[in-house]
């Protein structure tokens, strides 16, 4: 009795998740939100002026490479970078291994 009671319930929400899922799934196929289709298209655009750009900053004007030229000096100085070290790349680390001295040395 308690697994027919068991089966019943599953069918229920097994056909129940169907309609929702046939529901949903309209209603993502249409974007009739105005803002939500806007946030696409900007999105879509910077994603242009981005490639466009060559990896730089999109609509940079020369004051804001200037500060961010500024603020990359400043952050060299701070964490030890060379003049003409590239601080936007990850660290190249080189572990060596260790000089261990044999416990038993047959000498």
């Amino acid at each position: 009795m308690l697994t027919n009671q068991i089966l019943s319930a599953a069918r229920i929400v097994g056909l129940q998740t169907r309609r929702n899922y046939g529901v949903s799934a309209v209603l993502l196929a249409k974007a009739s939100d105005p803002i939500q289709q806007l946030f696409v298209t900007k999105l879509r655009e910077y994603a242009q002026k981005s490639q466009s750009a060559g990896g730089k900053l999109v609509d940079a004007t020369p004051e804001i490479q200037r500060e961010l030229k500024q603020e990359m000096e400043k952050l060299a100085k701070q964490y030890g970078g060379g003049q003409g070290e590239d601080m936007t790349a990850f660290p190249a680390f080189k572990f060596e291994e260790p000089k261990i001295d044999p416990i038993n040395s047959s000498a």
